[in-house]
């Protein structure tokens, strides 16, 4: 009776849609679930990830989960993550990719899963950062460490999802450092960041993670802006 009065007062809603949950619906609706745009770009090796990145990162494997549009669901999904504090989507993310992952020879090498981490300003305004839980569950699902600290980001940048690429390339220095070489020496690392546009963000982080001795790169991110 209880459960019944929080639904009517306080209905669940679909993170992807705003229409309301079934009993037996979490986070997303079954529509929305078979709606969402999947990139299937796990096995392709001239896949969208690896051309925004061609010349600019030497990457052994790159991925994103879904395709990312303006106004589109996979839109309001990180936007009720990421401002609206709904962490629960990292995770469905994050355990949706993995299993995709877990069965791919090219993603069973990786050691250490590090996710992009945000500077210690705004992760205090938002209180944590919205990838840590996509990149957890995705190091469980392959077997992987998971690693928050490896690096760290050192300015306050704003957003520049929608920037194109001449103008992040102006705008952004070296945003990124490594804290820990010894926990990635030698070893296969998987970058993990939820949206890739023109890839300014991850070359940023790669040129301080290919400072340390004998690694290797990987990418994996939630969505790819079409």
């Amino acid at each position: 009776m209880i459960k019944n009065l929080l639904n009517l007062f306080f209905p669940k809603v679909c993170l992807a849609c705003n229409n309301h949950l079934s009993d037996n619906e979490y986070q997303i609706c079954t529509n929305c679930r078979h709606e969402l745009p999947l990139t299937n770009f796990h096995s392709d090796k001239s896949n969208a990830v690896h051309k925004t990145l061609y010349g600019r990162v030497k990457l052994e494997n790159a991925t994103a989960l879904l395709h990312f549009s303006k106004k589109g669901r996979v839109q309001q999904l990180i936007h009720n993550l990421k401002y609206r504090g709904h962490e629960d989507v990292s995770d469905l993310l994050g355990a949706w990719l993995g299993a995709e992952l877990k069965d791919i020879p090219e993603y069973q090498s990786i050691d250490v899963v590090v996710p992009v981490p945000l500077h210690k300003t705004r992760l205090r305004s938002r209180g944590f950062n919205q990838v840590d839980r996509f990149a957890k569950q995705i190091a469980t699902a392959i077997n992987a460490d998971y690693d928050p600290s490896v690096l760290i980001k050192t300015a306050n940048t704003k957003t520049q999802v929608f920037k194109n690429r001449l103008k992040r390339s102006t705008s952004q220095t070296k945003n990124f450092k490594v804290n820990d070489y010894q926990a990635i020496k030698n070893k296969h690392v998987l970058l993990v960041d939820d949206i890739i546009t023109t890839g300014a963000t991850v070359e940023d982080c790669a040129t301080s993670l290919f400072e340390v001795e004998g690694l290797r790169l990987s990418l994996a991110t939630m969505a790819i802006t079409d």
